[in-house]
């Protein structure tokens, strides 16, 4: 381990008895964060943390990235807000970019992923709705997924977790088992209107869905003329070792919804959507008062600058999987502690067999930041431009828990 990272690793955790106004949604936080600089992130005491959580797969190109402060202070300058009802260069621009590297032919910006989302569903009802089908409202949706918080997003997970407390839940959403493509077929009836999946899981546990299974929905959905709809919030931009994360399977959606990683950092998201299942979207039919600020384009276009670098997406494709054979080496090391290794590019976790919160918070203390995810996995989600050394000093740091939890040590 670098010996500036050994001499300002924590100790114990700091406390978590500060009053606060904030509503308390996400419970006593371990820390107070204060200044970012690229994998590192600081908390108000002075402790510094390799951040391997990165806003949750939001800074991929870590923090303060210098093209971004760049363009973000440029636009500041010249105009940050000017509202939909007039022509946002940038947002045309952004928009001819995701589409000349995807399968779609229209964008809408949103300010958040569960914004995307929340477009995703009304484009695949409107679809149905404008092709004389308007019994068409229903979206399959599979068991473990996470597609954001909102009422309609909530739905369409179906997890008590997220649901409790906000019935009556939201009508036309059916969850089937993922990667079980009979249930998915037992599910179809003519009140079905698309498909929505994440490529890979995110919340659900860093679970990388299987081509052949996208592929059979791709062909249900074009057999009985449903919408396939990516959710890419997480898993895109990159994140995974290519730009979207269902490049690798060769599988194209008809929609697909945008996130954290779009705008580096910046409040961004996108809904994306060939030309049929965008046909029906007219004038009036949604709108967003902030999406697609000048402000959050102009970083977004940023990020795309420097992803569209030569090698940049080979250099994270590289990097993962190195990173995940030093990961699965790690399980073979401690099996008691590590019981699987998942994921792609560097979208990794690791299933742990006791208390993930606790190995989190271990990790923590130790001095660096995982995020915890479903059935005990933690992910490991550092920024893009991660360097070797930095991935070396986390290896150590997660050999250095993994022995203390450890029944082999």
């Amino acid at each position: 381990m670098s010996g500036q990272l050994a001499q300002q690793m924590p100790t114990v955790p700091p406390s978590a008895d500060t009053p606060t106004h904030v509503m308390g949604t996400y419970g006593p936080r371990a820390f107070a964060a204060v200044r970012g600089e690229g994998a590192y992130l600081f908390d108000d005491a002075g402790r510094r943390y390799l951040d391997f959580t990165s806003g949750i797969a939001v800074n991929g190109l870590g923090h303060c990235h210098p093209a971004l402060t760049k363009a973000l202070q440029a636009q500041s300058d010249t105009l940050w807000h000017c509202s939909n009802l007039f022509e946002v260069p940038g947002q045309e621009t952004l928009a001819g970019r995701l589409c000349a590297d995807s399968f779609a032919d229209a964008v809408f910006f949103t300010n958040s992923g569960a914004e995307a989302l929340e477009c995703a569903i009304k484009i695949a009802r409107r679809f149905q709705h404008s092709a004389g089908q308007p019994q068409r409202h229903e979206v399959i949706t599979f068991e473990g997924c996470f597609h954001g918080r909102t009422l309609a997003t909530i739905a369409a997970a179906g997890q008590e977790k997220l649901v409790s407390g906000f019935g009556p839940v939201m009508a036309g959403f059916k969850q089937v088992p993922l990667g079980d493509i009979e249930a998915v077929r037992a599910a179809l009836t003519d009140q079905t209107a698309a498909i929505l999946i994440e490529p890979v899981l995110g919340e659900g546990g860093i679970k990388v869905v299987d081509p052949d299974f996208l592929g059979a929905l791709r062909k249900i959905c074009d057999e009985i003329g449903l919408l396939l709809m990516f959710d890419e919030v997480q898993c895109g931009i990159g994140r995974t070792g290519t730009l979207f994360a269902h490049e690798a399977t060769g599988i194209a959606p008809d929609v697909m919804a945008l996130a954290k990683g779009l705008g580096g950092g910046f409040p961004v998201g996108a809904c994306l959507a060939n030309a049929g299942a965008s046909a029906g979207m007219t004038p009036g039919s949604h709108g967003s008062t902030f999406g697609g600020n000048p402000l959050a384009v102009a970083v977004a276009n940023a990020v795309l600058d420097v992803i569209d670098q030569p090698d940049f997406l080979q250099d994270v494709a590289d990097k993962g999987a190195e990173f995940l054979q030093s990961l699965t080496a790690l399980k073979s090391q401690w099996p008691s502690v590590v019981a699987d290794v998942r994921g792609r590019g560097l979208m990794l976790g690791l299933q742990i067999t006791g208390s993930h919160m606790d190995f989190v918070a271990a990790c923590r203390v130790a001095g660096l930041l995982l995020v915890p995810a479903a059935e005990n996995v933690v992910r490991l989600l550092p920024p893009l431009t991660i360097t070797a050394q930095e991935l070396s000093d986390a290896l150590e740091i997660l050999h250095s828990v993994a022995k203390r939890f450890s029944d082999d040590a």
